[in-house]
């Protein structure tokens, strides 16, 4: 059998070779080096490795091989080559002799890789919802543009913090609990509740998930889309069935108790009028007591059949200025100062009695919060082009986060004497109005109540 050299052996294999020795001189050079090299055998052998490839002299290439040849150790990097513009992976081994350097050509590969870091880049980048990525302790390493827009912060404040001040504090033992177990290896879902910048609370769904790099958890990527709007439909989804059921009952007692009603009260008024000697306290008392009876059957019918009177085009600037001007004495009264702020604002399609229900219940809720006296502040401007913005606002003890979550709810109320009903018929009206009111209300400063209606229904 036909001995084969070293040289044919060199001459067979898939990686680029070449020899140097001490001075940089190429003393071999096998067929693929000069393929991608683009030059013959002998334009190689005996010449040195800095004149030929002058270029190299500002590349990384340049100090890798003295530290392969001084150091007396293999070295392993990748080299872009501007003149063959192609990415090369080189390893170089030191021999007594010289340098032994084998290379391949890792264009295309680079390539790919660089259009999959691209596609990578940009699924985080412009990912709609907030998409970052936390260290083993929770500090963020990464954030989108999403993420910033979320929460306020921008991306160099993210990089200084950790999630645990972003968390609503009665969620952060959840939130911490579902992160350990992602750096565990468990993907979790799971909702809380994210601090934005301003201190508002946003609700999110959130998926974190481990990184894991050579088979080792590093960290945890987090995906965070913000559910506040579908936690409001919800809410009114609830709300309005809530309303539904209500009503229905509401009709059935206001219909059952309306006909006696209305005859107890003729035959009071006969008999107030022919029996001048029995006591009359007693029998004003019993009317006041049929009054609010009657008061309360009103304000069931109105849960029950809103959509009877006919909608019309108004000025709310009229409707908040008669009701003001209503209960303007029961203000001074109670040493209540009322400011009003009106811009010009277009006709809304509305049922007017409706509406001025809606701010006398407001207004006189408002009036007593505050026994001591205070200021109510009320709002109304253009919000967009189709809906108007108003807005009332006490001063007065506030409201609990538990009472606050209740308001709206049938016959709940922490009046003495309150049906559980006036703030429900507010909601049903704004809602019938095809209109939101969200409340707001902090303890020891006061209550504020939001009202966006539509301009035409």
């Amino acid at each position: 059998m036909q001995e084969i050299s070293p040289y044919e052996i060199l001459d067979r294999i898939t990686d680029a070779f070449f020899a140097l020795d001490k001075e940089w001189k190429f003393t071999y050079v096998n067929k693929e080096a000069t393929r991608l090299l683009l030059r013959k055998k002998e334009q190689f052998i005996g010449y040195c490795l800095w004149e030929e490839f002058p270029e190299t002299l500002d590349l990384h290439l340049y100090h890798q091989f003295h530290k392969a040849v001084n150091e007396q150790v293999a070295v392993n990097f990748e080299q872009y080559s501007p003149p063959l513009k192609a990415w090369f992976e080189v390893r170089a081994y030191p021999s007594p002799n010289g340098l032994s350097v084998y290379f391949q050509d890792i264009t295309e590969k680079k390539q790919f890789s660089s259009q999959r870091e691209q596609h990578y880049k940009s699924l985080f980048e412009n990912n709609p919802d907030a998409v970052y990525s936390l260290d083993l302790d929770g500090n963020y390493l990464s954030v989108n543009r999403a993420t910033e827009q979320l929460l306020g912060y921008s991306a160099e404040e993210f990089l200084q913090m950790s999630y645990i001040p972003l968390i609503a504090s009665e969620e952060i033992e959840k939130t911490t609990e579902c992160f350990f177990k992602a750096t565990s290896g468990s993907i979790q879902h799971y909702e809380t509740k994210a601090l934005h910048k301003n201190g508002q609370a946003i609700a999110v769904k959130v998926t974190n998930m481990p990184i894991i790099v050579h088979n080792e958890i590093v960290g945890v990527y987090g995906i965070a889309k913000d559910i506040s709007k579908e936690k409001r439909t919800e809410k009114m989804l609830l709300e309005s069935e809530k309303l539904s059921a209500v009503g229905q009952l509401a009709a059935s007692i206001a219909h059952e108790i309306r006909n006696p009603l209305t005859s107890i009260k003729g035959f009071l008024q006969l008999y107030k009028n022919s029996m001048k000697q029995i006591n009359s306290e007693y029998l004003n008392i019993m009317s006041d007591e049929l009054s609010r009876i009657e008061m309360i059957t009103g304000e069931l019918l109105v849960l029950a059949k809103p959509q009877a009177h006919e909608f019309h085009n108004e000025r709310v600037e009229k409707i908040l200025d008669d009701v003001v001007t209503l209960l303007s004495s029961q203000a001074l009264m109670n040493n209540v100062e009322v400011k009003v702020h009106l811009e010009d604002l277009p006709q809304i399609k509305c049922i007017a009695s409706q509406l001025k229900q809606v701010v006398i219940n407001l207004i006189k809720n408002a009036i007593e919060a505050m026994p001591d006296g205070g200021e109510i502040t009320i709002i109304a401007k253009k919000h967009t082009s189709t809906t108007i913005f108003i807005q009332i606002a006490d001063q007065g003890s506030g409201i609990s986060e538990e009472l606050l979550a209740k308001i709206g709810t049938p016959f709940y109320t922490t009046k003495e004497k309150g049906t559980g009903l006036g703030m429900m018929t507010t909601l049903k009206i704004i809602h019938t109005h095809g209109g939101t009111m969200n409340i707001s209300s902090t303890i020891g400063k006061g209550t504020i109540i939001d009202i966006h209606l539509p301009i035409s229904i």
